[in-house]
């Protein structure tokens, strides 16, 4: 989309992310494998040894997987000649990467994060950070089956272990006003408050959306960048899908376990491990809160019992740092990711527990920065239900459904329906629910239209 010539500005920190200890040490690691190596090597010569020896391996085996992200998955039961064309590229891809990067692919997937972080590295600190990523906006643990599964993907897009940190100069209304922009230049026309409240369908095929003012607007084909579930149960009436379908799709898996919490601050924050040093350069990045295995499994567990981890798994930003435009002077605005924060609460609902959700995550920050509580000027907490009310992400997931084997490629969302097509004709799904899911990289996005227009042009 040529984004950078629609005015989109990127920011990419010396620093990637910054892991703290309660003991007030920090542990920097750099979009630079050599400068993290060498920081990791102060903690553990070994450690540091293997840090680049991680790396390369996700480097080798991300090429491959990325080769994965960017197909759709192809039909189980009649694959045409483009599908076994694809999976030929891809085997040939596993192939070439020799007997012992092949085995580590095959192997890594199924296994619980917590094991493939044991097998390379003996820092806790380290381990906790890099395990992160494979439990990052997911109802996994860091023992969880499969959480590997979520690393490799996610890093199949940048190589790090734990992470890089890009930044939108203007924030991420920046991203979304670029791809506008240049949308616009190839002659697309976009409307703003203008929600759908029904897809018509007529003779088993999507004809129109149906707008909150009561207007129709009818399509040749009908595209939802909405999660599957809000699509087919509710924008569709599910009148027009067979029961069996309707049953699998309400077994699709997406109760959200991530809250957002948003805080305007008087000033820089002062973090305890970070005394001394070069403080704005170390927060430019990401902020990991999560020391240990055990500090992230425990977190997990409250959430399968129906509470809100009281010492959450933290991800943080403060975009002010490097970006003067999104605070005024002297002032900045932190950005809070807390896991974990199930959708379905035990006891009482988000509203009566949003106070207590904004407490508890204050409260552990300010074990590693003592003066974050007199800083905050202002505080807005999005629980999963505030993401499913005001974002439409039901259950509040943040990737429109688990990111696990069996919700993966072929499966994602169901089986037979893994390739952006619906059992509607003309109507397609386009979001995170579909392959590849996952943040924001516009894969899914990318192999719908491929496929879309595959359709036009019968």
């Amino acid at each position: 989309m040529q984004l950078a010539k629609h005015g989109l500005k990127l920011i990419t920190p010396d620093v990637a992310v910054v892991a703290l200890s309660p003991e007030g040490r920090a542990l920097h690691l750099y979009n630079d494998t050599k400068k993290s190596a060498e920081e990791i090597t102060k903690f553990s010569p070994k450690d540091g040894a293997r840090y680049s020896e991680f790396q390369e391996a996700l480097r080798q085996m991300g090429r491959v997987i990325a080769k994965a992200l960017v197909l759709a998955p192809p039909s189980i039961d009649n694959p045409n000649r483009g599908d076994l064309w694809g999976m030929l590229q891809t085997g040939r891809a596993i192939r070439n990467l020799g007997k012992k990067n092949m085995y580590r692919l095959l192997r890594w997937g199924p296994m619980a994060v917590a094991d493939l972080v044991a097998e390379f590295f003996d820092t806790e600190l380290l381990r906790a950070t890099i395990a992160a990523r494979g439990i990052f906006g997911t109802f996994l643990g860091p023992w969880s089956a499969g959480s590997s599964l979520v690393l490799l993907i996610r890093a199949a897009g940048d190589t790090h272990p734990a992470g890089s940190s890009t930044f939108a100069l203007g924030g991420m209304g920046a991203v979304t006003q670029a791809m506008a922009s240049s949308a616009q230049k190839a002659g697309a026309e976009i409307r703003t408050d203008a929600e759908v409240i029904e897809v018509r369908v007529k003779d088993g095929s999507a004809t129109s959306d149906i707008l909150s003012t009561g207007e129709e607007i009818s399509a040749e084909a009908i595209v939802s960048n909405a999660d599957p579930k809000r699509t087919l149960l509710k924008l569709v009436d599910p009148i027009h899908l067979s029961p069996d379908f309707v049953m699998k799709l309400q077994h699709y898996r997406m109760p959200g376990t991530v809250a957002k919490v948003n805080l305007a601050l008087a000033g820089l924050p002062k973090f305890t491990a970070l005394d001394g040093g070069n403080e704005s350069g170390a927060l430019s990045g990401r902020i990991h809160i999560g020391p240990e295995i055990d500090y992230l499994e425990r977190a997990f567990d409250e959430s399968k019992y129906g509470n809100f981890s009281r010492q959450p798994y933290l991800e943080i930003t403060l975009p002010s740092v490097t970006d003067s435009s999104l605070a005024p002077s002297g002032k900045h605005v932190m950005s809070i990711y807390v896991q974990y924060a199930p959708y379905k609460l035990k006891s009482g609902d988000w509203e009566s527990q949003r106070v207590g959700l904004g407490d508890a995550v204050v409260k552990t920050l300010s074990q590693y920065a003592p003066n974050l509580p007199e800083l905050i000027l202002r505080h807005q907490i999005i629980t999963p239900q505030d993401l499913e009310d005001t974002y439409g992400l039901t259950g509040g997931h943040i990737f429109h459904g688990e990111l696990a084997l069996d919700q993966f490629f072929t499966m994602r969302p169901l089986l037979d329906w893994a390739r952006y097509r619906t059992p509607i004709g003309n109507l397609y799904l386009c979001g995170s629910g579909t392959h590849p899911g996952a943040g924001l990289t516009g894969g899914s996005g990318a192999n719908a239209a491929r496929e879309i227009l595959k359709d036009l042009r019968r």
